[in-house]
């Protein structure tokens, strides 16, 4: 299948999450290049696992995909997108349309350390107040992708490292 051209039904990736995670990044939904890896960021030009890996203070980026998510979860964090499925052409997230979003009510029950959830992006970052409104603390970061091209990576990261403090 053609996903860079497709606009039919996409569906997003399950939540990366364990007990111990403190943050959720929530970005908008999977890019092309992510949907066909089956990968959270998987786009190279994509800056989240050069971010994330300055926040956690290891190098997550030289990892192959399977060893990143685990070592990712031992820092707390956690990955999941706001849409569950949708069409779209391209990757861009103002191509997205006829969205769904996840369901997250079953987040505060069933992973009760989880208090604070990061949107990456302005897209994801709309979201934010249902997530308010269900007693979690929000914030919203410059987002990681390539499309965010007018702020430079260490512009992005000045704010990410906000997610330093629990």
């Amino acid at each position: 299948m053609d996903l860079a051209n497709d606009v039919s039904n996409l569906s997003g990736f399950p939540p990366v999450i364990n007990a111990q995670t403190h943050t959720l990044i929530l970005g908008s939904f999977p890019g092309v290049a992510s949907l066909e890896a089956r990968q959270y960021y998987a786009y190279r030009h994509n800056q989240f696992w050069r971010l994330i890996s300055a926040v956690t203070e290891e190098d997550l980026a030289s990892l192959t995909y399977e060893e990143r998510l685990p070592r990712l979860l031992v820092h707390g964090f956690g990955l999941w997108d706001v849409i569950d499925t949708c069409h779209r052409k391209g990757s861009l997230d103002t191509n997205i349309r006829n969205a769904q979003a996840n369901e997250f009510a079953w987040l505060r029950e069933q992973y009760p350390a989880l208090k604070r959830m990061a949107f990456n992006g302005k897209a994801s970052g709309k979201f934010a107040p249902q997530f308010e409104a269900l007693g979690f603390t929000t914030m919203i970061l410059p987002s990681s992708s390539p499309a965010n091209a007018m702020r430079s990576f260490e512009e992005k990261l000045m704010e990410w490292k906000q997610l330093q403090s629990n």
